[in-house]
């Protein structure tokens, strides 16, 4: 079985706020990356990042997506979605929101209430996922993933655990449902132990290192918030935990479609991305009212 060979290290990612509530360090994006990363376009690891107490909500206000998915996954905090199409929730360590904003959503993301009093550390991951044209106006969806909901899978030799969020592994099938089939894992490895991948020859795969190092095909080492980005062609990866280490990997197949993106809005063409600004300025996403807002902080969180 041939190996796949590392294509990409990303050791130095940029670091930006999104909103006042995200300190983020940005190790994939389609506007530096291109249609390599294919199907995904976007990848921002939040934190770790200590917030002290406070009495006004940090995050993100209102605003539009259309032609992907959004997943969010939280390691620690607690996180509160709301979006035009009428879904609402919160996500705690281990949860994951996966909400496919297809033909257009506002939706905004806050630290929760609670979180937001108590403060402390949080660490999320945001990752999007491109659609391909035929689903890019589909009716919005949104998914809550629980921490409980998601397979944790031993892996052999004591190795660690994996958890399955999407698509498949040693038969394991994780609830998210998505346009496009990938493969998102949560991996704990033991330090000193080692993990072999399989994929299928073709497919994108990158492995974002969240804490501790990992040695990947006996070649280059990363740390925390460093990533390696492998060739679609071969089908093996050797990783070797050098300390514990907790990794995030993503694996799909690509979408061999023409690429427009501006700001949220992700399409096949510059008209499309015309038409999604026109949308968005007419209202046609919906609407998220300020007095609304108010309304539902106030219902979950008192």
């Amino acid at each position: 079985m041939k190996a796949k060979s590392i294509s990409q290290l990303v050791r130095h990612p940029s670091a930006h706020w999104v909103g006042d509530g995200f300190p983020v360090r940005n190790v994939m994006s389609v506007q530096r990356d291109g249609a390599r990363i294919s199907p995904f376009l976007l990848l921002d690891y939040a934190g770790p990042y200590r917030f002290a107490p406070s009495d006004r909500r940090r995050g993100v206000g209102q605003h539009p997506h259309r032609g992907f998915e959004t997943v969010t996954i939280v390691y620690q905090g607690e996180l509160e979605h709301r979006d035009s199409a009428g879904n609402s929730g919160s996500i705690g360590p281990g949860d994951v929101q996966w909400m496919s904003a297809a033909g257009g959503v506002l939706h905004e993301e806050f630290h929760s209430r609670n979180f937001t009093r108590s403060g402390g550390l949080f660490e999320a991951v945001q990752l999007w996922v491109n659609l391909p044209a035929k689903d890019k106006m589909s009716l919005p969806r949104y998914q809550t993933l629980r921490r409980a909901e998601i397979p944790v899978v031993n892996l052999p030799k004591q190795a660690g655990h994996l958890r399955v969020i999407a698509g498949e592994y040693a038969g394991h099938h994780g609830p998210a449902q998505s346009f496009t089939p990938v493969n998102v894992w949560d991996v704990e490895l033991v330090d000193g132990k080692q993990l072999s991948l399989t994929f299928d020859n073709g497919s994108m795969t990158a492995i974002l290192v969240l804490r501790g190092q990992a040695r990947f095909n006996d070649t280059e080492t990363l740390a925390e918030a460093q990533l390696v980005q492998f060739s679609r062609e071969g089908q093996h990866i050797e990783i070797n935990a050098v300390e514990a280490a907790h990794l995030l990997v993503l694996n799909g197949e690509p979408i061999n479609e023409p690429i427009a993106s501006y700001g949220p809005f992700v399409m096949n063409s510059s008209d499309e991305i015309s038409q999604a600004i026109q949308d968005y300025q007419a209202g046609r996403l919906g609407v998220l009212s300020e007095a609304d807002t108010r309304l539902y902080h106030d219902k979950h969180n008192h």
